[in-house]
């Protein structure tokens, strides 16, 4: 099988179709991959190619259309597991790590003398859910601090024997730090406290063994790893998902029903509950086919060694704020601030150049106050990008700070 190597990122390109696309009369350079990523050409592919050769429902129908499409469907439920080195029954479609974080939340049993403990540096997604849990059971929820170099502060952990659920990010869509999960899961479960992990964005850049980590649940979204929106999964340890009751119930989800009483389905139907999007799930497993043609370990590769280089040369910028771990602790993405300019007005300059970045608080607020900022600039290459993009960006940079400093 090919790696990167064997191809040149010129060939990468070719499949993706966007990258050809002109914004403003410039060429794209697409620098927000940790919001989504962009989709090759297989699976926009295998999108058109289920809704005009096999489009059908699943798991119920007996004609030659049904059949297929299950077989795609179920197929894709066996290539998330092998992706992660875990069983099909423990995968789980969602929409996205958000609605795969709220299913726990819903299902999870925490009391008025527990707590749940997650991180300063969690997105929304992995705050809210448990907020509100909180809120409907009195558990309370508490906070790991960062340290000033925007890694957890694990000496100030407030894990303890009343903690239930430690769901942590395991790497900050701020700040890029990579957390050291099996740690943390070691300390969730010497307190026997249920570990779960969001992996939304390093799903995309490294490889997960979900046995080697011990995690209890973990969650991310087919989106940011080249797969379409709307298809997201949701890990569990068979054990514990055979514990839970379902989130959503209806059709697809039974063994059996009464006027009276209804049985749950075998997992992973069991919380699959109605038509599940199927093409997005399909096109999923099609994502997967494509990073393990290039090799997870070349993708980490390329993109480590394309932060790193932007680093350095952001290093060169005057007036330039970055925040988080310097590159060897952090994985693809760069948050930052040039002073005295509001991120809006960088990301609305650096659009007229044809170069797509993320500003704001990055659904972090909480972060941001620790930050002490109320927004920032995030830039976060994947695989398809390259050095020369880097530096048109960089020297794109030093145009915002001569418009503003006229």
């Amino acid at each position: 099988m090919k790696s990167l190597k064997d191809f040149k990122v010129s060939e990468i390109r070719k499949d993706f179709p966007i990258l050809k696309e002109k914004v403003n009369g410039k060429n794209l350079i697409y620098l927000d991959n940790s919001a989504t990523s962009q989709k090759p050409n297989q699976v926009i592919d295998s999108i058109k190619e289920y809704y005009s050769k096999y489009n059908s429902n699943v798991h119920r129908a007996i004609h030659k259309l049904g059949e297929e499409a299950t077989l795609k469907y179920e197929e894709a439920h066996e290539k998330v597991a092998k992706f992660i080195n875990a069983s099909k029954e423990e995968i789980i479609f969602t929409r996205n790590t958000t609605e795969s974080l709220n299913l726990l939340s819903y299902t999870l049993k925490v009391g008025a003398k527990d707590n749940i403990v997650i991180t300063e540096m969690e997105h929304h997604s992995n705050i809210v859910p448990w907020q509100q849990l909180c809120k409907r059971t009195g558990a309370k929820l508490r906070f790991i601090p960062i340290d000033k170099e925007g890694k957890l502060d694990l000496t100030k952990s407030p894990i303890d024997n009343n903690t239930k659920i430690v769901s942590v990010v395991h790497v900050s869509n701020v700040l890029g730090t990579v957390n050291p999960i099996k740690k943390i899961c070691k300390m969730a479960h010497d307190r026997k406290a249920l570990f779960i992990l969001d992996a939304a964005q390093s799903a995309p850049h490294q490889k997960i063994d979900v046995k080697d980590l011990d995690v209890d649940f973990m969650a991310f979204s087919g989106h940011k790893l080249l797969a379409p929106t709307g298809i997201g999964v949701l890990y569990g340890k068979k054990k514990l998902l055979l514990s839970l009751d379902p989130f959503l119930t209806g059709g697809g989800m039974i063994s059996d029903v009464s006027k009276n009483d209804s049985k749950w389905a075998d997992l992973p139907n069991k919380f699959e509950a109605g038509t599940p999007n199927i093409s997005g799930a399909i096109a999923l497993g099609a994502a997967i086919d494509y990073i393990e043609m290039i090799g997870m370990d070349e993708i980490q590769r390329i993109t480590k060694d394309l932060v790193t280089y932007t680093m350095e040369k952001l290093a060169e910028l005057d007036n330039i704020s970055i925040y988080g771990p310097g590159s060897e602790d952090r994985t693809a993405l760069i948050s930052f601030n040039l002073v005295g300019i509001h991120p809006h007005d960088v990301a609305e300059i650096l659009d007229k150049e044809g170069i797509a970045i993320r500003a704001g608080h990055l659904c972090a607020k909480p972060l941001m106050k620790v930050l002490g900022v109320n927004a920032v600039c995030r830039i976060s290459p994947y695989f398809y990008n390259t050095k020369e993009e880097v530096n048109y960006f960089v020297s794109s940079l030093k145009k915002v700070q001569e418009v503003f400093t006229q």
